[in-house]
């Protein structure tokens, strides 16, 4: 395997903690309901009722069938959406706005394409009037740490996908946040690039210890990554039913993936994810008649 090769594809290995301070946070979700303002004037209920807690250094990843509102609740944490009902917060304050706390990577890459590799990583310490000396060494550890060592004068469309999703990755590690919202980031990417993001997430993962909430579409990833998983139900999302994974860290994506906890774990999810879009799909049809 190329690239970060095998070694990343395991957890807890390589590196040690950074400073306490920096590891995750507390994120609540309390009874939570969202509803948005749809064109001609109707309102779509995205959220109903939703609530979890997730403890500090937990990876969180939240399942569901296509618009049962996984998004909406990494935009909840996230500040960029309010909700209508209930609570959301972050070490017990209520979140108001984009928590200093949280950094967020989605699927589109959102890079500056006249920035090069190091100045995109840099960009949210500019913004924060981070010194250019102190912004510019912060952001080169942090490209380093997603082993992109050689690309730092790189523009992104010199890039691969997986390597503009690396940089992504950087910056918000730039910031040190203590919670990691991560929006079906791999997505878009190949089978063999997602495997070794994944790997080098858990990498990424097991050197902070930040809270993460990632969003997928895929099982396996789900379970490959996670220390519980949320099923949200068909819209609109509540959770359904919540899975603690038996796998033991540290992981290696070859090995977990043939497990029998993997492959039972996987069966069970499976069956209640089929349930979710089964009603998803018979509530699309009801509206369309």
């Amino acid at each position: 395997m190329s690239g970060i090769g095998r070694r990343q594809l395991r957890s807890g290995q390589t590196q040690t903690h950074v400073a306490s301070d920096l590891r995750g946070a507390r994120v609540s979700l309390e009874n939570l309901d969202v509803t948005f303002q749809a064109t001609k004037g109707e309102q779509v209920h995205a959220v109903r009722d939703f609530s979890i807690e997730i403890a500090p250094e937990e990876f969180v990843a939240i399942i569901g069938p296509s618009g049962c509102g996984k998004s909406t609740i990494v935009n909840v944490v996230a500040g960029f959406v309010d909700c209508t009902g209930g609570s959301a917060s972050i070490d017990g304050r209520e979140i108001e706005g984009p928590p200093p706390e949280c950094g967020v990577v989605f699927q589109d890459y959102a890079l500056f394409p006249w920035l090069n590799v190091v100045q995109n990583a840099a960009f949210g310490l500019k913004m924060q009037k981070v010194d250019k000396e102190t912004r510019t060494r912060i952001a080169r550890e942090k490209v380093d740490q997603v082993h992109l060592t050689g690309f730092e004068a790189k523009y992104p469309h010199e890039l691969s996908g997986g390597m503009k999703q690396r940089v992504g990755l950087a910056r918000i590690l730039a910031s040190n946040p203590r919670v990691m919202l991560m929006d079906e980031p791999f997505g878009a990417l190949d089978a063999q690039t997602r495997e070794l993001m994944q790997g080098l997430l858990l990498e990424v993962w097991d050197q902070y210890r930040a809270t993460v909430v990632f969003i997928t579409h895929d099982l396996d990833e789900a379970i490959v990554l996670s220390d519980k998983i949320v099923l949200m139900s068909a819209r609109p999302g509540t959770v359904k039913a919540v899975f603690r994974n038996p796998l033991p860290r540290p992981r290696y994506i070859d090995e977990v993936t043939t497990s029998a906890d993997f492959v039972e774990l996987k069966r069970e999810l499976s069956g209640s994810l089929r349930e979710e879009i089964e009603a998803a799909r018979v509530q699309s049809e009801t509206a369309t008649d």
